[in-house]
């Protein structure tokens, strides 16, 4: 019996452990939260829910119906409040995989060791955020991070708010503060209309398949119009003014290219900025099985979701950005083919079907809401690229400068750019264009998204004995 193990429970790691299940195969489902469902079904603890969760959330019976069937099977073995902090390989297989289970700041977490046949990297993907003159004061939240408070706690961010950014999650940001109580001031895309139409408009036709996005569209729209949000394109947050925290925000007009239009700057009192350009797909684990990457530096797989390397398959957005219906698609493909499947099985033409429709989608939306090349012309000298090592925009400038170095390894060492609690996640990419900007590329292989470490672990955690792992954490 083939043993996989599907690392996140997120939509995509839930239908591949269901998928492999269908299968025959025993599954090992890790997530690093106390709750399954991922970024995408955060919603609130057993001990405070919701009246009408259903509400809340948009496929919510897609999600209770994947955890139940999950929860109520024998051989699927949950491990919740796990992190994998290192993957081993086995002669360019699946081999030791490396997991820490317990409270991420706690103490006494088990280390357990896990050996399975099959991997489902299902890991999702965080927010990237663009930086800006003030963006380091409290009161300045990701997207993702702003929604996550609103959804898992109720808690509103503030109580004068603007969401900027760009890309479609900018409205369902907008939704959830509006939902606890926060007055959304505007929500601001940074893409023009001529973006936004070349990116969606063409072939139009082949979006009709996916027409319950246009009824989720109509439903944010109905609430934008409700709560009087203004939605303005072509338009962004370019500073961030306060002492102790924000005060105020300094909106701008854009250009095709995302450089600010002088003469168009206008200050607006909130105490609150929710700030989301897309997201950065989470490949520590990719990287470390030894995963090959697309030019895009997305995992590449193959129609059955396998990647480069035999035995471990890629599901959801590490594999591109295309939202819950990709995720959900690709992951029982993935799991469906780890258990000893195959991807041209009849059981699984709706979700091949799905599947192109989603990659589609996905393209749209980075043609339409991608980041364009112009947006450093909003940084100053002293805004922080790096906030955990406290780097600057110019001192980064300086040391390439100054080094006339073309290795973003050295640049890294010798700046710290990147070397922060975070790792570079936040920061990483938006380092590497910045000096790639300035030397016109890069003189090495070397991406701020390996890291060999994929998790923090003290040093009595890595000496302890590991232990067997639990049956379930339920």
């Amino acid at each position: 019996m083939t043993d996989v193990l599907v690392i996140g429970a997120g939509p995509a790691g839930l239908a591949a452990a269901r998928a492999a299940r269908k299968r025959g195969a025993t599954v090992t489902l890790l997530d690093a939260a106390d709750q399954l469902g991922g970024q995408f079904w955060r919603h609130l603890p057993d001990a405070r829910p919701a009246a009408a969760e259903r509400l809340l959330h948009h496929g919510w019976d897609t999600f209770q119906a994947l955890r139940d069937a999950l929860e109520g099977d024998d051989g699927c073995r949950i491990i919740r409040g796990a992190q994998v902090w290192s993957l081993e390989l086995r002669a360019n297989a699946p081999g030791t995989v490396h997991v820490v289970v317990g409270e991420p700041d706690g103490v006494g977490r088990d280390r357990i060791l896990l050996h399975p046949d099959a991997i489902v990297l299902a890991t999702g993907a965080h927010d990237r955020t663009l930086p800006f003159p003030g963006w380091d004061l409290p009161g300045v939240f990701t997207g993702g991070a702003a929604q996550a408070l609103a959804k898992g706690e109720r808690l509103a961010v503030g109580r004068r708010v603007v969401v900027a950014g760009a890309g479609p999650f900018l409205l369902p940001v907008a939704a959830s503060l509006a939902a606890t109580g926060s007055r959304v001031i505007g929500v601001f895309e940074a893409n023009r209309l001529p973006a936004l139409l070349r990116g969606w408009l063409p072939r139009f036709w082949q979006l009709f398949p996916a027409a319950h996005k246009g009824a989720e569209l109509a439903g944010y729209a109905a609430g934008q119009l409700r709560h009087r949000i203004p939605y303005r394109l072509g338009q962004a947050v370019i500073a961030a003014h306060g002492t102790d925290r924000v005060e105020a925000v300094t909106i701008a007009s854009l250009d095709a290219d995302w450089a600010p239009i002088s003469g168009t700057e206008k200050r607006i009192a909130v105490d609150a900025v929710c700030v989301s350009h897309g997201f950065t797909p989470r490949l520590e684990l990719a990287i470390a099985a030894g995963c090959e990457l697309t030019p895009e530096r997305f995992v590449r797989v193959d129609n059955g979701q396998r990647t480069s390397v035999p035995g471990v398959f890629a599901a959801g957005e590490i594999t591109g950005i295309g939202g819950v219906d990709l995720a959900l698609a690709e992951g029982e493909i993935a799991g469906h083919v780890a258990a000893g499947g195959v991807s041209r099985a009849d059981e699984l033409r709706s979700s091949r079907r799905r599947r192109r429709i989603f990659w589609d989608f996905a393209a749209r939306i980075e043609a339409a809401h991608g980041i364009r090349a112009g947006w450093p012309k909003m940084l100053t000298d002293d805004t922080l690229v790096c906030r955990c090592e406290e780097v600057s925009f110019g001192s980064l400038c300086r040391s390439v400068e100054n080094t006339h170095s073309r290795s973003l390894r050295a640049l890294k060492l010798s700046t710290r750019a990147g070397l922060g609690i975070c790792q570079g996640r936040v920061c990483g990419r938006t380092v590497e264009t910045l000096i790639a900007v300035q030397i016109g590329g890069l003189g090495d292989d070397v991406s701020t998204d390996r890291r060999p470490i994929a998790a923090p672990i003290r040093l009595g955690e890595l000496a302890a004995a590991a232990t067997p792992p639990p049956h379930s954490t339920l």
